[in-house]
């Protein structure tokens, strides 16, 4: 396929922003000015102030002087970098490869893309009216070569669509400037009387070097796609990424749920061909009023199921507003891993946590709760409760040592033993009643003690004897006196854990 490229520039780019942000400057002539050697020169001009005869580079008291009543600004140095690049920000929507072209362009690798808007004409003449329909004063071209489309958007007289092959054609009536050469270059071409790219194509290369240099060659080589030239990328789209453009607006979320699934569809047939599955993905919606709206999901598992990464972006969709409409969606998968075949177990009992239908069940439930929320807990080899289990990284974590089955453990450890108030009627015994949180708990049952000793190790402290207690409503509780009993010393018991 062969590469095509649009060009475009914006001839009155800050004064263009300016009067967005202030429209009542839109028939005023005004300027922005920057100072160069102490004095105060013109850096860009209004459509307004242009057509009365304000250049860059005038002096300030020069277009004064030519304008009455001239509005002059302070010009921002580098606000042309960050607007050029919130602008090719905006076109992603037409192409995910757009480039800044300092100081007023952009451009576009638009390579397959212009079918979806119905031809290349089409898709040129929408990108040029959306743009001016924000305020821009915007010209764009289309051909083969970067050169070749820069050269034309900027200089070009007639058809800004250069057909494939017909870039040499276009160039030839351009000026010389259009070639994006040095100023002193384009200088001592036009004393030679070359005004046009028409007059010295076709000399001889060796004669071409020895009186422009080798930057001639070069610029000339890229417009007629001898010499390669590349991008420079605003945004790396990742390898996994799928788009959807509107030919209408979509502001349903029955609509935003149709393109979702074509896109998971899509995407997800891809990821299986290559044995992979995302871990993440993010979904961009383009509006028309020029915001983006996004909504992400995560997986505890690489998954390549179009169904059930729906479900997880079904519970985000009421939060998408499509405003006045959504014209492009795209969706991303910036974290891909391999994906393992799944391991049928129709035969065996309790395949646990490697059964695919739990990873998207608590993925379903980390959309609508938060992952944060749930918890998956390895036994770690320490005797002491706090360290005797440690949180999974994902649900694939083996881990490293069983569990301890020879004495109870409650389901819910507290982080930190809760103080609480006993009564017992012998200090080694077993409490008789406790008081928890406000409440009094009489015990109905009780076994104990088990003695666990500090790793002192790891921290200095006293051990603690632990029993299991029931009360009269049959809630069981772990309960632990710190320390040895001692007569001369008041004794803290704490609440450590629940049983189911």
């Amino acid at each position: 396929m062969a590469k095509r490229y649009v060009a475009i520039w914006f001839r009155h780019l800050m004064t263009d922003w300016m009067i967005r942000r202030q429209p009542a400057l839109k028939d005023i002539p005004f300027v922005l000015a920057i100072a160069v050697h102490g004095r105060m020169v013109v850096d860009a001009a209004s459509k307004t102030a242009g057509m009365q005869g304000i250049t860059t580079g005038t002096p300030v008291a020069d277009a004064k002087a030519i304008v009455p009543g001239l509005e002059v600004f302070d010009s921002r140095p580098g606000a042309e970098a960050k607007l050029l690049k919130a602008l090719g920000e905006w076109c992603i929507r037409y192409t995910p490869e757009v480039g800044v072209d300092l100081p007023d362009g952009l451009m576009l690798d638009v390579s397959g893309c212009a079918h979806l808007w119905g031809g290349e004409r089409a898709y040129l003449k929408e990108i040029v009216i959306k743009l001016r329909s924000l305020g821009y004063d915007a010209r764009a071209a289309m051909a083969d070569t970067i050169g070749a489309a820069w050269a034309v958007a900027r200089y070009g007289q007639t058809s800004p669509l250069i057909n494939s092959g017909e870039q040499l054609q276009a160039i030839l009536p351009l000026h010389p400037a259009s070639l994006r050469l040095e100023p002193e270059v384009v200088v001592r071409l036009q004393k030679l009387g070359f005004h046009r790219i028409a007059g010295f194509i076709n000399m001889p290369r060796g004669v071409l070097r020895r009186r422009f240099g080798e930057g001639l060659l070069l610029r000339l080589g890229q417009a007629l796609g001898e010499e390669e030239e590349f991008l420079q990328l605003i945004y790396i789209h990742p390898p996994y990424q799928e788009r959807l453009p509107c030919l209408e607006p979509i502001t349903t979320a029955t609509g935003i749920g149709i393109a979702v699934k074509r896109l998971l569809e899509t995407l997800c047939k891809r990821l299986e061909t290559e044995n992979k599955g995302l871990r993440t993905a993010v979904l961009k919606c383009y509006r028309v009023d020029g915001i983006t709206v996004q909504a992400d999901i995560g997986t505890g598992h690489a998954s390549h199921n179009a169904a059930h990464l729906y479900k997880l972006f079904e519970l985000k969709i009421p939060a998408i507003e499509p405003a006045l409409g959504i014209e492009l969606f795209v969706l991303e998968a910036p974290e891909v891993e391999e994906a393992s075949p799944p391991q049928e177990k129709l035969w065996a009992a309790g395949p646990g946590l490697e059964n695919a239908v739990v990873a998207e069940l608590l993925d379903r439930l980390a959309g609508k709760i938060g992952a944060e929320a749930i918890c998956r807990f390895l036994p770690a080899e320490h005797y002491w409760p706090e360290r005797s289990a440690k949180p999974a990284a994902s649900i694939q974590d083996k881990p490293a040592t069983g569990w301890r089955l020879d004495r109870p453990r409650p389901v819910l450890l507290l982080p930190n033993p809760e103080l609480i108030r006993v009564s017992a009627p012998i200090p080694d015994y077993p409490p008789m009643l406790f008081h928890y949180r406000g409440k009094l708990h009489r015990v109905k049952k009780a076994d104990g003690p088990e003695r666990i000793e500090r790793e002192w190790w790891l921290d200095p402290g006293e051990h603690r004897d632990y029993y299991t207690v029931e009360d009269e409503e049959g809630r069981r509780y772990w309960v632990f006196r710190s320390g040895h009993y001692d007569k001369d010393r008041h004794h803290h018991w704490f609440m450590h854990g629940f049983f189911a």
